[in-house]
């Protein structure tokens, strides 16, 4: 249930490509995220991306450190936020989480603004599910 295994991680290159040139954004500092509807069938709801930028982060040590807190509060809370919802419309996303705040933001505030980002894209995400028509 709390895991993060590699088939939940966004590695194919024409997918992100996809997903950054086609689809929707939106901002929940210290946050960008980009995401976009699968169409392949894939083994998990969700398929994620994590990114801190090498221009204000020089130093390995210090985007480590920041991806990791991302994934770890992605991780404990993807569940009851966002797979929940994708598993009973049947829906599959590719989702990139993007970090573009000025400082290393504590633990603690990462996964609040982590629990924010997840309830932001869960109503874009119903939002963008009743604009759909369904057959």
């Amino acid at each position: 249930m709390y895991t993060f295994k590699k088939e939940e991680r966004l590695c194919n290159k024409r997918l992100i490509d996809k997903l950054f040139h086609s689809g929707s954004s939106f901002l929940c500092y210290p946050f960008k995220v980009s995401w976009l509807y699968s169409t392949q069938p894939q083994l998990y709801p969700a398929q994620v991306l994590f990114s801190v930028p090498k221009k204000r982060y020089k130093r390995a040590v210090d985007r480590n450190l920041i991806k990791r807190c991302m994934r770890e509060s992605y991780r404990l809370h993807k569940q009851q936020s966002l797979y929940n919802l994708l598993q009973t419309a049947d829906k599959a996303i590719l989702l990139s989480v993007g970090y573009i705040g000025k400082e290393i933001a504590p633990y603690s505030l990462i996964e609040k603004k982590m629990l924010k980002l997840l309830a932001l894209l869960t109503e874009q995400l119903a939002a963008a599910a009743n604009e759909i028509p369904k057959p």
